[in-house]
């Protein structure tokens, strides 16, 4: 009886093929973590799918919100998980009229965006419309009349205003109607550890008028604060998707890419 080879067609891995297979592996690692890293702790993409940032930022916008300025937490992280709250690294509070990118205290994987106006210790109130922080009015210049767009891309017409904050901060808000229902609330003392919150879009936005239960964001927690939004880096009109694809280009809004956010 002769004897019977077994052939296989598999060849063993060189040690000069494994040793590139891991260095590959190694550099796609590296890339990984430098991409984490840089969204961690340095900057990320967001995009506004709101109009109640109006006119300062439109639907449609991206926008890219810095990590260093407020320091660090778990909110800072790029994916989104529940760790105990121990407070911020290098943690600084905003400066009236930052705006900013935070977790919304209702659910943490939304990313909302809003503008500073109340810090710990402030007394903060709407009268008729206007805000006051410290029983000192921010006063208010009109400067026309525009188009607000809502969510649905319906547009409304809007007065514009010139609103400075009492540290002197200046930007622009919408206001599309005298005494509307968030025009006159209670005088509300910031606590420490939290932020009074509003949309430039004054009657368009569930800010920190409204509590968390009916849908706003309440006194915004600083833990919860990703970056400051400090510049749009795209734009596009979302009202083209309804309009024939070869005319979507259109709807870049160029003025507005890599402009700062004020």
């Amino acid at each position: 009886m002769s004897d019977k080879k077994v052939v296989s067609d598999h060849k063993d891995a060189s040690p000069g093929q494994w040793s590139s297979w891991r260095a590959q592996a190694v550099q796609l690692a590296a890339i990984v973590a430098v991409v984490f890293l840089a969204k961690g702790a340095i900057a990320e993409p967001f995009y506004v799918p709101s109009g109640s940032m109006e006119p300062t930022l439109l639907i449609g916008d991206a926008l890219v919100a810095s990590k260093f300025p407020y320091g660090y937490g778990a909110a800072s992280l790029p994916i989104q998980i529940t760790l105990p709250e121990t407070g911020r690294l290098f943690g600084d509070t905003p400066k009236r009229g930052d705006v900013v990118v935070f977790r919304w205290p209702g659910d943490r994987s939304q990313a909302w965006v809003k503008r500073v106006v109340g810090l710990p210790g402030d007394r903060v109130q709407m009268r008729q419309g206007q805000l006051f922080i410290n029983d000192h009015a921010a006063t208010l210049k009109p400067d026309g009349v525009a188009q607000a767009e809502d969510d649905r891309g319906n547009t409304e017409r809007a007065y514009r205003f010139i609103e400075t904050l009492p540290n002197g901060v200046s930007h622009a808000i919408f206001k599309m109607r005298d005494n509307g229902r968030l025009d006159n609330t209670p005088e509300v003392t910031v606590p420490p550890g939290k932020l009074f919150v509003l949309g430039d879009n004054r009657d368009n936005s569930a800010d920190s008028r409204v509590s968390v239960r009916d849908g706003g964001v309440g006194l915004l927690p600083i833990d919860n604060l990703i970056g400051r939004a400090d510049a749009v880096v795209g734009s596009w009109d979302l009202g083209m998707r309804n309009q024939p694809v070869w005319t979507w280009l259109s709807g870049f809004r160029l003025a507005r890419f890599f402009t700062s956010v004020h």
